[in-house]
């Protein structure tokens, strides 16, 4: 079977596209606050729940954003199907 006929793989790819971008957007999120309220003295940080607020936005916000967006993405977006020769030749 060519795979470039076969349309398994260009869900996969897509779905794999997907994933990396929310990894990048992941990686921004982290990046942007925590080195961005997170260069200023320690003296000068401002603290949410106890937390310096680059620690707060960084760690603590960007994790549940991301179990949203994941929750999100899975739902809407990422398709179910066998990556079975045999189940796809039936369809």
């Amino acid at each position: 079977m060519k795979h470039d006929l076969d349309n398994r793989f260009k869900i996969a790819n897509r779905e794999a596209i997907i994933g990396i971008c929310l990894v990048l957007f992941n990686f921004i999120w982290w990046f942007a606050f925590a080195y961005g309220l997170g260069s200023k003295e320690p003296e000068q940080y401002t603290f949410i729940l106890g937390f310096p607020a680059w620690f707060f936005y960084s760690c603590i916000v960007g994790v549940i954003l991301m179990m949203i967006l994941v929750s999100i993405v899975v739902t809407f977006f990422f398709k179910d199907f066998s990556l079975d020769d045999e189940e796809y030749d039936r369809l």
